[in-house]
């Protein structure tokens, strides 16, 4: 009922300023290299609401503050803002409030919460209509009157109200005046009305965060003795407890009985539960059982035996050769998986409060199939939660999904976190480049038809520009067209090549060609028969110039408006500040810019994050991208 929509960490370990970025709805994924600060990011927002009393998520300025500034905020006395969060309230929770204190009294949509390295909280922008609920709650009791509205209006305490009251005592509006008395016990607010509904509305509906890394692994054998007394390693410690909460049992009692089967029982369903969720999703190997034993250690002495320990075996059993080994011995990516699990099950069975899940390079050790095994668990857990996690693995990322990715940079100013995929750091923008690459090769040889591009950029704008002419009833790229950028005009000839002997249909979208060479090795392959030259089309084709490339295709308008919308470090360009004499508008903003070349992706990259509709663009660039889209369709039938 209230989702996290924005957050900005003030100082935080590496983030020593300000770091805004958005979070989406569903999966937020910050992507950055190791030490970058997408840990301390993660942690930042845990220690707001973790969801158990635990002093690692409390901020402590000793160990969280930045290093090079402690002194001075020492000195100072101040007690600093760590994070602020952002949240939307829902339709429902709003109609819920308003059914209590009136109706459309509470109309706000946001409201930000802030933690201070104390861990208290100040919260902003909540707010009511304080003239309108008086007046909604006097008529609602009896007790309205001109008059003692006025009064009411004046009323900020319960000591003024007190004072109202007394004033009423003989008065057949005392008790009417009695009952608002829940509105301002407890105020500490300048508005004790807003104080209320937050107190007993919002900050029970705030989200609680679940922090995980590969840390709370669970261990093969856990002594429920050492467990009891909270002698284990801290991370295993927590995951063991989880796994005994979830299995309901009472260590206590555990170790006092003298049978087992009761737990025993309990242990199976605690299996089968986790075997199916596990292997749901698990492809790697189906053939794998949990088993959870508990073995009792003896020790004989003066001709008794008695019980020393108790120990829960934790294995897994290869129902293909019938062997089984502790957990310890399987992989770390299936130890991190069935952990994660265990961990995860705890609080899914809180069915009262709303929980978001923040993952701390989820799945680092696993296959890169298995990897793909976790997105599709993440994802399916996104009907429930949300989830942020942090990866530098390019197969955490969904290649058509790069609106959830979030990058996170370490400068000489610290940490830097942004919205926006940038182009300051080519290492940190590396996974996503991989993930596209990926994508490409894994869709490359399972589709007949394969429409090669020059680039990534041209692969964006092409599936935007389809998406909004499908959803406008124009013709769109068809859906059996996979389109493969292949890396520069250069390897064009090389890709058609090497695919000839896979039996598949093969269609050119082109930029007009700049370098001879290559326009020469395209001309001798269709001279050979390898490709048909009808195959082969250029975006000059569908514009008034002599050359073109992709981003001709919208009219000069549209394309220089998403061009300042991208770059904050140009100043703004008119259409009058282009040369008409120079056929291609990438050359002609480079002239203005005087750059030799800008990053041709960032503006592609913008327009796949803000998610634009038809209403974006001129008819102009609709009918061009149109007229691609058709020629592309018939060449290919």
């Amino acid at each position: 009922m209230i989702i996290l929509e924005e957050v900005t960490v003030h100082k935080y370990k590496s983030i020593e300023s300000d770091q805004t970025f958005s979070i989406d709805k569903d999966i937020t994924i910050l992507v950055g290299m190791n030490e970058s600060g997408k840990t301390s990011a993660l942690e930042a927002i845990a220690k707001t609401n973790y969801f158990q009393d635990d002093d690692f998520f409390k901020f402590n300025t000793t160990f969280d503050y930045p290093r090079k500034e402690k002194k001075k905020m020492d000195k100072s006395g101040d007690n600093p803002e760590a994070i602020t969060l952002k949240f939307l309230i829902s339709d429902e929770l709003i109609e819920q409030i308003n059914s209590d204190i009136g109706m459309g009294i509470f109309k706000v949509k946001n409201f930000t919460r802030t933690t201070k390295y104390d861990n208290s909280h100040t919260i902003g922008n909540v707010s009511v209509d304080y003239q309108k609920f008086i007046e909604s709650k006097t008529k609602e009791l009896g007790i309205s009157s001109k008059a003692l509205n006025d009064k009411l209006l004046k009323v900020k305490t319960l000591e003024d109200l007190n004072s109202l009251i007394e004033e009423y005592k003989e008065d057949a509006y005392k008790d009417g005046l009695s009952t608002l008395k829940k509105y301002y016990e407890n105020s500490s607010w300048n508005d004790p009305i807003a104080q209320y509904v937050y107190i007993n509305y919002l900050k029970p509906n705030l989200p609680k965060y679940l922090y995980y890394d590969e840390y709370y692994s669970l261990p093969s054998k856990i002594s429920i003795e050492e467990l009891q007394k909270e002698k284990l390693e801290e991370e295993e410690l927590k995951t063991a407890k989880a796994l005994f909460e979830l299995a309901d049992i009472d260590i206590d009692e555990l170790i006092g009985a003298d049978e087992y089967e009761d737990y025993r029982a309990e242990l199976e369903a605690t299996e089968a539960t986790i075997t199916d969720e596990l292997f749901k999703y698990w492809n790697t190997n189906n053939n794998l059982d949990i088993v959870f034993d508990i073995e009792k250690v003896e020790k004989r002495h003066n001709n008794q035996t008695t019980i020393v320990e108790h120990i829960l075996n934790i294995r897994v059993k290869n129902n293909r050769n019938r062997v089984s080994l502790p957990l310890k011995n399987r992989s770390k990516g299936f130890n991190w998986f069935f952990s994660f699990l265990v961990w995860f099950k705890r609080i899914q069975e809180d069915k009262h409060s709303n929980y978001i899940l923040l993952l701390d390079e989820p799945g680092l050790n696993l296959h890169a199939s298995a990897q793909n095994d976790l997105l599709r668990f993440i994802e399916d857990l996104t009907q429930d939660y949300q989830i942020i996690y942090t990866t530098h693995s390019p197969f955490m990322i969904e290649p058509l999904k790069l609106n959830r990715v979030r990058t996170v940079v370490e400068t000489q100013n610290g940490t830097q976190i942004s919205d926006n995929i940038q182009d300051k750091d080519p290492n940190t923008l590396f996974p996503l480049q991989a993930a596209l690459g990926y994508d490409i090769a894994q869709n490359l040889f399972i589709s007949d038809k394969n429409l090669l591009v020059e680039g990534v950029s041209d692969l964006i704008y092409l599936q935007i520009m389809s998406n909004i002419l499908e959803n406008n009833n124009r013709t769109f790229l068809n859906k059996d067209v996979t389109i493969v950028p292949v890396g520069g005009m250069d390897k064009v000839a090389t890709f058609i090549s090497l695919l000839r002997g896979n039996e598949l249909q093969i269609v050119c979208l082109l930029d007009s060609f700049i370098d001879p060479k290559s326009k020469a090795k395209l001309d001798d392959i269709a001279k050979g028969k390898i490709i048909n030259s009808k195959n082969i089309i250029y975006f000059d084709e569908f514009v008034s110039t002599n050359k073109a490339d992709i981003e001709d295709l919208f009219a000069k308008k549209d394309y220089i408006k998403l061009f300042n919308d991208t770059f904050d470090k140009y100043e703004n360009i008119k259409i009058e500040d282009l040369n008409q004499d120079i056929d291609r508008i990438l050359i002609q903003i480079s002239k203005i810019i005087n750059q030799d070349r800008f990053n041709h992706y960032l503006p592609a990259n913008h327009l796949a994050q803000i998610g634009a509709d038809i209403n974006y663009f001129s008819d102009e660039t609709i009918d061009n991208f149109e007229k691609v889209f058709k020629k592309v369709n018939a060449v290919f039938r």
